[in-house]
């Protein structure tokens, strides 16, 4: 969820590229930066730099992973040291960079032809340009995760709507057991469910309404806030004091049977406990199964440096054209738990595959946040609102007059 993005490939057409790029690498080695937001896949991204490196000699790429990969990349610009190539997410720090020139326009790359059209048009969405600024690599899901043996413990069948969701938690609480485990001490924890129900319960043209002026969170988010305060309510008691890291720990070790979180999740609860059985279903976020949508965005997507240094751009585009490949990105998708965008793979773990039919007949929906304004979704400004507002439990209307108040303030320091 952390932001950042793999966004591709380098310049118009590689072809037109491609020639002075590969006359200027061969002057000798070239050494490229990649700057990636996931923690969990530092040791992926090792292994297919290694690869990499083994089949083009004369390239090198070093990865860097920070702690806080917007505070690293807004420092990096302001130094004018951007890393050649970048993975993060489509967020509010992808765009306003896309906006402002900082990676290539990649217009006519072949690369594009390789990857869902889809999520293409998503990233030229949220960027609000019919130009690619990346290339999306993998795809995450916001789906509910749940213990399987849990699962079966309490007799559980999966819930088709909101209604059903919340029954399934009252008989879970009522036979001593704990619903949703949240690690809600980390705000940014608390965008999986926020985006799920929000998403589902706006008109398609909500965002776009909100910039105009002409709607506000106080008249069409109502729903959403209500339904979030619910789910607050069959969390754990200890759910604002436990982080990311121990619910993660704390759910993959059968505290919880649900857990709110996204795909991404998968493969730091499986090194929490090897053992552990995970199912998801779809996010049911409304009450009307053949309108609800998932919530799935670009979870990594590569996006090349605006730098001008035709070799280290010819050199990234090379990166870039190895990570395609059908069978390694199949492979990063597969330990990411993620999906993988590049067209012909699909995801082998079972413990998503159920989703696979949502993207599949593109029954998705974007995240809402990526939308919001860069003051307002970075730095967890707005998922720090709600934490505050559910810990306190604060009534609908204040929690929707603070949102309508943050969205103001932050579109008026664009």
């Amino acid at each position: 969820m952390k932001k950042w993005r793999v966004a591709a490939s380098g310049l118009v057409a590689f072809s037109v590229l491609a020639s002075p790029y590969m006359a200027n690498a061969a002057q000798g080695p070239v050494s490229i930066t990649l700057l990636q937001n996931k923690p969990e896949v530092v040791s992926e991204w090792n292994k297919l730099i290694s690869e990499f490196e083994k089949s083009n000699p004369g390239i090198t790429v070093k990865q860097i992973q920070p702690p806080n990969i917007d505070t690293t990349l807004q420092a990096d610009v302001a130094k004018g040291q951007v890393p050649d190539l970048v993975a993060m997410g489509a967020d509010a720090t992808f765009v306003q960079m896309a906006q402002n020139g900082i990676f290539k326009n990649l217009s006519g790359a072949p690369e594009l032809k390789q990857v869902s059209a889809a999520y293409t048009k998503m990233l030229e969405n949220e960027v609000g340009k019919p130009t690619p600024y990346g290339i999306p690599y993998t795809i995450n899901a916001v789906p509910v995760l749940y213990n399987v043996q849990l699962f079966k413990k309490y007799h559980l069948t999966v819930p088709k709507t909101f209604n059903q969701l919340i029954a399934d938690a009252k008989k879970v609480k009522s036979q001593g057991g704990t619903p949703f485990y949240n690690g809600w001490k980390d705000s940014w924890t608390i965008a999986p469910p926020w985006n799920a129900l929000a998403t589902n319960s706006e008109p398609a043209n909500f965002q776009h309404q909100l910039i105009a002026g002409t709607a506000n969170f106080t008249k069409v988010d109502g729903t959403a806030v209500k339904d979030l305060k619910i789910l607050a309510s069959y969390g754990q008691a200890s759910q604002f004091g436990t982080d990311y890291n121990d619910a993660n720990t704390g759910f993959a070790n059968g505290k919880g049977v649900f857990y709110l979180q996204g795909t991404w999740v998968l493969p730091v609860l499986r090194a929490a406990n090897p053992k552990i059985q995970v199912g998801s279903f779809v996010f049911p976020a409304t009450n009307n199964p053949n309108k609800t949508k998932m919530v799935s965005g670009i979870d990594s997507l590569i996006a090349v440096a605006n730098s001008g240094n035709s070799a280290k751009e010819a050199a990234a585009m090379k990166f870039i054209d190895f990570l395609l490949q059908k069978k390694n990105a199949a492979e990063y998708a597969q330990i990411a738990g993620t999906f993988s965008t590049v067209k012909g793979t699909k995801s082998t773990d079972k413990a998503i595959a159920g989703l696979q039919t949502y993207i599949n007949k593109g029954r998705v929906v974007d995240f809402d946040d990526h939308y919001y304004p860069p003051a307002m979704a970075a730095g967890n400004q707005y998922e720090s609102l709600f934490q505050g507002a559910l810990s306190k439990k604060q009534s609908v209307s204040s929690i929707l007059s603070q949102l309508q108040s943050m969205y103001q303030s932050s579109r008026a320091h664009e």
